[in-house]
């Protein structure tokens, strides 16, 4: 009797890990096929998060899924090797990976903007006074061509401005706040989280009238039927989302942000009041080329 206990137990183990290997296999042949899309806990991404709660991608006949990183560069990664089909991100990390041969296609422009927030106890008025300053940026980002932009205004040379790396937008916040960072660019809604801690913004990257927020999605997506399919419910999820916030306002949306942006209700209140987001519409070719135009300098 011991005996076949032994084997019935033997049995029943080996059923488990079967069973439990072909649900793993089953679940990477799922995620093989959904249309993945790379977001960050930022502003930009909410038509996306709004659709994809709210199920207004058309999820019974596609399965399109969330990425979720803390770091531009961990979006850039994902997408360089294949991992997502699209990606929200700045103009200067995308026409920079297209550089290194990733070819992409953009999808649209984002309201994304950048503030160059001033630490709370740091005297900063103006441009000239960065000298000597830790700024904390991301290199081959549109926070480094922002930098450059504001360096030069200043008529300060490069090297009298400390540019630390800082990519998870989380710990570049923090820094700020512990006085680590003089100044950091932020977009939201880190830069009303940083507005919330004393700190000023000193510069706006909506000054200087172009658009660097995209989206993209691999090249190879447009060739291939079934994910343009995916694709097309994608666009069409996002503009009702688009559509849906600016009806009801950003702060209808507060759990949503609270959950992914990892903020307060103190900070959802706050956000600016003028936030709208627009359907899907190709970037101007003019900013395209202004971006490339910086890249061939560096």
């Amino acid at each position: 009797m011991g005996v076949l206990l032994l084997i019935g137990c033997g049995q029943s183990e080996e059923e488990r890990v079967r069973v439990s290997r072909q649900q793993r296999l089953e679940a990477f042949r799922q995620d093989s096929a959904a249309f993945k899309v790379a977001v960050m806990p930022t502003l930009d991404c909410l038509p996306i998060i709004v659709a994809h709660e709210y199920h207004l991608f058309d999820t019974v006949k596609t399965d399109i899924r969330l990425k979720y990183f803390q770091a531009q560069m961990d979006c850039d990664t994902a997408l360089m090797r294949g991992r997502v089909q699209a990606a929200v991100s700045d103009m200067v990390r995308t026409e920079y990976m297209q550089k290194r041969g990733t070819k992409l296609h953009y999808l649209t422009s984002t309201n994304a903007y950048w503030q160059l927030m001033v630490g709370r106890t740091v005297r900063i008025k103006r441009f000239q006074h960065l000298a000597d300053k830790a700024m904390g940026m991301t290199r081959f980002s549109v926070t480094a061509l922002l930098a450059d932009h504001v360096v030069d205004s200043a008529k300060l040379s490069h090297d009298e401005v400390f540019r630390i790396q800082v990519n998870d937008v989380y710990v570049r916040l923090k820094m700020l706040e512990n006085k680590e960072l003089d100044v950091a660019w932020m977009t939201e809604p880190q830069a009303t989280t940083a507005r919330l801690m004393a700190c000023q913004p000193l510069a706006d990257s909506r000054k200087l009238g172009v658009n660097m927020g995209v989206v993209v999605c691999l090249h190879q997506v447009m060739k291939d039927s079934d994910r343009k399919w995916q694709l097309d419910r994608f666009i069409k999820g996002y503009d009702r989302a688009c559509d849906s916030i600016n009806k009801n306002g950003v702060r209808k949306y507060r759990d949503l942000i609270m959950k992914y942006c990892h903020v307060g209700s103190e900070v959802v209140d706050s956000l600016p009041k003028d936030i709208k987001y627009s359907h899907m519409v190709t970037p101007l070719q003019k900013d395209i080329i202004s971006v490339s135009q910086w890249l061939e300098k560096q």
